[in-house]
């Protein structure tokens, strides 16, 4: 950990917080990104081992989390924005293309960055979330509804402050480990009379990759920061859909790897194992070279299996 370097940039009108271990090599530089709720520092582990392989490796806490700017605006975290932040960060630190990796909402934003900006991705290794292509159709949140009902977890989280009151309820740590600790593969539902937060008295235990040092590093930061910054991403998911009307159709043309975990709540989501195994997500995403199912892991992937995840990325982008 001591060979990570922190610093702040100026980005696209906000102060962004970037981790990296800069390494003196021609290999293509790697950006990590992350997911809800985590930070750069989910990341640890694959920035650590993929460096030692001679790869410049850079972690930032998007907007809204950790040491970023946090505007207080929905509005203001629609994918163009975040892959506006990518865009700046990258052309801060004079780099033309980079190798992406993206986890949860980053798996998200990695999507959009392909599809917004193909000519700064030499190759994509995204994990949990599958592309998603647009509905000209159906609106996100209200199709969501009809489909899973209200106490969905992306429905619940579109009112602002209910569920950052839910979650003040208990302590940040806690929030943390009921996250982290999760192997649920079913629908993440919470009706309200339950709350997010749950018994603030609860006792979780931690799994063998996760420990008290690491949660309390989350925790300090959402101690701090509060979880508004990373539920706007899901409260501009309409406004997404309604901004990227005109790459309907659009497909994501640079080589993909897909990993996720069999135990994986999205990977579970009805439709989704239909989509990626029947040709629906090769359809979408035609530079499709691996998808890799990993067995008995959940959702947070790249810190239960930080060695494998780590070496399914070298093993793909060693090739470029």
């Amino acid at each position: 950990m001591e060979k990570i370097q922190h610093s702040n940039i100026k980005v696209n009108g906000i102060s962004m917080h970037i981790a990296q271990i800069p390494v003196n090599t021609t290999n293509t530089p790697i950006i990590f990104l992350h997911g809800f709720p985590e930070l750069w520092y989910t990341w640890r582990h694959q920035m650590i081992h993929l460096s030692s392989l001679g790869y410049h490796t850079i972690a930032p806490d998007l907007r809204g989390y950790g040491d970023t700017s946090a505007p207080s605006s929905a509005t203001e975290y629609t994918a163009f924005h975040i892959v506006g932040d990518i865009v700046g960060l990258l052309d801060h630190l004079g780099l033309d293309k980079v190798f992406v990796v993206g986890h949860d909402w980053g798996a998200m934003i990695a999507w959009y960055f392909c599809l917004l900006k193909p000519d700064r991705v030499k190759a994509l290794v995204n994990m949990s979330v599958v592309f998603s292509p647009r509905n000209p159709a159906k609106k996100p949140i209200e199709t969501l509804r009809k489909m899973f009902g209200s106490d969905y977890y992306i429905c619940r989280f579109q009112e602002p402050g209910v569920v950052e009151a839910e979650f003040a309820r208990v302590d940040t740590a806690l929030v943390i480990k009921k996250f982290l600790a999760s192997r649920k593969p079913g629908l993440l539902c919470v009706p309200k009379e339950v709350g997010f937060g749950g018994n603030p008295n609860s006792k979780i235990p931690l799994p063998s990759w996760l420990s008290e040092d690491d949660v309390n590093y989350f925790a300090t930061k959402f101690k701090r920061t509060g979880f508004t910054g990373g539920l706007n991403y899901y409260r501009a998911m309409d406004l997404n859909w309604e901004l990227t009307a005109a790459w309907t159709g659009e497909q994501i043309k640079v080589p993909v790897k897909f990993i996720v975990g069999d135990l994986d709540l999205t990977y579970n989501t009805p439709g989704v194992k239909d989509f990626i195994h029947k040709g629906g997500f090769s359809k979408h995403v035609p530079f499709l070279q691996e998808v890799v199912i990993m067995e008995g892991v959940a959702h947070y992937i790249n810190q239960e299996k930080p060695r494998e995840v780590s070496e399914h990325i070298y093993d793909f982008i060693k090739k470029f």
